[in-house]
């Protein structure tokens, strides 16, 4: 793979750099962390940034990304620090750690830990037997079918136990049920691609009523943590962030209660809790965590003054994490396509209520690093450049004599 990259500090090593992994990237680079990024596409937009340098492999997960992986360390000098924001690469990660163990420095607890935490099934169990809040929830597959629901109270939401590519490419990532018929519609197509959903209550309340956590949990001495929540999903009310601002009511009672749950069941690294706080009652209730890897909303901590990726990088490295230094005025992050998507399907956007004067950062765009935001921009002007590109070339083919070439005859020797 070439000359050495990095041979005097260790390098943090992104895997991943999609829109979590762009706002990694610059939160090391505000530490002045040597990083390199690691991807299998760099055309895309949020690639387009320049701090980290970037190598390209083949895969994010699995055997030949493990390969690879050993394969680059040597270049690297020193042992590097992995910083994961993908699911599919924890998983790999978690079950070939021995492979890994002396050549790159991560924190994750035990596989039988990971394994029951990256499984929302696996969750919801360690969850309701620690006795955490947590709404009633079944596992629905061929043999147990859809019966068990009968005795939750809808609407309930209804999601596969883990990401799956086929049920991606089909479905998507959760869906608001109101009855029993209503989940054996979409269990009868879904358990063409999976093996088995998870069909949990619903709790009460709108996008802005979802918080989470973001952490970084040393081996050795406190969290590094920050409270934020959201206020637009795509899609509205069952999907990932499109908006979220800082939390700073919430933070002392979501981060005790993120603590006393990763600290029972044993976890350390990155990772996250996601809450919702039921309007009913006004209490929060776990919705699912993320381990082993950066959140998608990651950099809302550190453009509040909680770098969590350089906490980790640090603290990996034996040093003291940054001091927390809380931006003024707050800041508030934004996905421009989940955005506009949101708010074309109705969703409403309370941020100026919720934080008059909040200044809203594009995840895109810093004035440092502009282009993964112009390259955003450009991208339908290239997809119309191409499309014209294939009708044009469609129409001269089209016109050819049937059967003859359009090339120029040659000769013979």
């Amino acid at each position: 793979m070439g000359d050495a990259i990095v041979d005097f500090v260790s390098p943090a090593v992104v895997v991943g750099l999609d829109v979590n992994g762009l706002g990694v990237v610059r939160a090391l680079h505000r530490g002045g962390v040597p990083t390199v990024a690691l991807d299998t596409d760099f055309d895309k937009p949020t690639a387009a940034t320049r701090f980290p340098r970037k190598i390209r492999i083949s895969s994010l997960a699995g055997p030949e990304f493990i390969s690879e992986l050993l394969e680059l360390q040597p270049r690297l000098g020193k042992r590097p620090f992995l910083i994961l924001t993908h699911e599919e690469s924890v998983a790999t990660i978690s079950l070939e750690r021995e492979k890994l163990a002396g050549k790159y420095l991560f924190s994750m607890p035990s596989h039988a830990v990971m394994t029951e935490l990256l499984d929302k099934c696996g969750f919801q169990a360690l969850a309701e037997r620690l006795g955490f809040p947590i709404p009633r929830a079944v596992r629905v597959t061929p043999a147990l079918g859809t019966e068990a629901t009968r005795d939750l109270r809808f609407p309930c939401v209804l999601k596969p136990p883990h990401k799956h590519a086929g049920y991606a490419n089909r479905f998507v990532k959760a869906y608001k049920v109101n009855s029993e018929e209503e989940v054996g519609r979409l269990w009868s197509q879904m358990q063409e691609v999976v093996d088995e959903i998870l069909v949990q209550e619903w709790i009460e309340g709108g996008d802005s009523d979802v918080y989470f956590c973001l952490q970084y949990r040393g081996d050795r001495g406190p969290s590094v943590s920050f409270v934020g929540r959201k206020v637009c999903q795509w899609p509205p009310l069952v999907g990932g962030t499109a908006s979220c601002m800082p939390a700073p009511e919430a933070s002392a009672e979501l981060i005790a209660l993120t603590d006393r749950f990763f600290a029972a069941v044993g976890f350390v690294g990155i990772g996250s809790m996601e809450y919702k706080r039921d309007t009913r009652d006004g209490r929060f209730y776990m919705v699912e965590p993320t381990v082993g890897r950066t959140d998608y909303q990651e950099e809302i901590a550190a453009l509040n003054g909680v770098n969590i990726p350089l906490a980790a990088y640090r603290m990996a490295l034996g040093e003291a994490p940054p001091p927390a230094i809380p931006a003024s005025p707050p800041r508030a992050w934004r996905d421009p396509d989940g955005y506009a998507q949101a708010r074309r399907a109705g969703a409403p956007d309370p941020m100026s209520r919720l934080a008059p004067g909040i200044r809203v950062s594009d995840a895109y765009f810093r004035i440092d690093d502009p282009m993964p935001l112009v390259v955003l921009k450009l991208a339908p002007l290239r997809r119309r450049l191409c499309r014209g590109r294939r009708r044009a070339l469609s129409s001269s083919r089209a016109k050819s004599p049937a059967g003859k070439s359009q090339d120029p005859p040659v000769s013979a020797p």
